[in-house]
């Protein structure tokens, strides 16, 4: 039987649409081939700029150390010096008491001469009132005090000026300033595990979920584990502040290196993270319960997007080395070996690009 027309256009239709569906599909498909190859290239692109800065540093570190052994040679041949000063005035000062001991002696015989003599007639010579001797002694000792706070002053003028206390104090600035951010971005992490993540768990395991573990392993992604290390770094880094003004930071650098894999995995799924949230908020349970949660007050009236985008600020820094550059020159005194910087050289270099 010759099939009819009408039968003939729907068969023709159906695979109209089918093809129609196909071409979306494939477009949809290069379109994700495409953004994976940008963000790929993005990302190699900022590795090279990592490995970069990182050799940078290296030459400023070496810089940097071979101005201090230059300084710590100046200061050990000034420190000589003045020991050797000190030694030669004490050498003078005892032969200064020799020399007035043997003079008493020698003007001894004839001051008692002299005495006996003038005894019964009238002293021409004015005696040295006793209060006015201790009047004398108090202000020579007050001016050789005044002189010995003064010379003090300006020691401490001169090293406040030095090289050495600005980069002191730029250390101290970075130091304070990096333990202060940690803190703070240790807290909003650990909103979003307790307030969001552990939550949305136990409720993906009741038996109307929802959402599935699925849902919350691609929202919030390896959030815990970057919680994890960030608190192992923060606990070994106020352990170190209790043993201020020497501080040895190099061995917790290393951590920072694991912490940019861990990071770069996050960033790469961000975007997949938010396309969940955001089709997980079509349901109204979820949608209840996220609002419920955003409600607390530990969240402050922001969002689980704000909380899941604190982790992309953090790499930023991370990415670019900022921290690791700025911790090395805030201990580039004799705080940091140059064994542990060579390690994290070593380790940055490794990194996949």
């Amino acid at each position: 039987m010759i099939p009819s027309v009408e039968g003939t256009c729907t068969i023709f239709n159906k695979v109209l649409l089918q093809k129609e569906e196909l071409e979306q599909k494939q477009l949809h498909l290069l379109q994700v081939v495409e953004s994976e190859r940008t963000s790929r290239w993005q990302y190699a692109q900022q590795c090279d700029e990592l490995t970069h800065e990182l050799k940078q540093l290296r030459v400023e570190l070496e810089q940097k150390q071979l101005h201090l052994l230059q300084v710590v040679e100046s200061e050990r041949t000034s420190r000589w010096q003045y020991a050797q000063q000190c030694d030669e005035l004490t050498h003078e000062l005892k032969q200064l008491r020799v020399e007035l001991c043997t003079y008493k002696k020698e003007h001894a015989e004839p001051a008692t001469r002299s005495a006996s003599t003038t005894s019964s007639s009238p002293s021409n010579t004015p005696e040295v009132d006793p209060a006015e001797l201790r009047k004398i002694k108090k202000v020579q000792s007050f001016f050789r005090g005044w002189l010995c706070r003064r010379r003090w002053k300006q020691i401490v003028d001169q090293y406040i000026k030095s090289p050495h206390a600005e980069s002191m104090r730029k250390r101290n600035s970075l130091v304070f300033r990096m333990v202060e951010a940690e803190e703070e971005y240790l807290e909003q992490m650990e909103i979003l595990v307790t307030c969001f993540l552990r939550p949305f768990k136990m409720v993906a395991s009741s038996k109307k979920p929802p959402c599935t573990h699925e849902d919350v392993n691609s929202i919030f992604l390896n959030s815990e584990t970057v919680l994890f290390l960030h608190q192992i770094f923060f606990k070994g880094l106020t352990s170190r502040m209790e043993s201020w003004p020497t501080l040895v930071l190099g061995d917790l650098f290393d951590m920072l290196l694991p912490m940019l894999t861990i990071y770069q995995e996050y960033v790469r799924n961000h975007h997949y993270s938010l396309q969940v949230l955001t089709e997980c908020k079509q349901s109204a349970p979820f949608a209840q319960l996220l609002a419920r949660l955003e409600s607390k007050t530990a969240c402050q009236g922001r969002s689980l997007e704000t909380f899941l985008t604190y982790p992309m600020h953090q790499h930023q820094n991370l990415k670019i080395g900022a921290t690791t550059s700025k911790a090395r020159r805030s201990v580039l005194g004799a705080h940091v070996r140059r064994n542990q910087s060579g390690a994290q050289r070593s380790g940055a270099e490794r990194l996949p690009t």
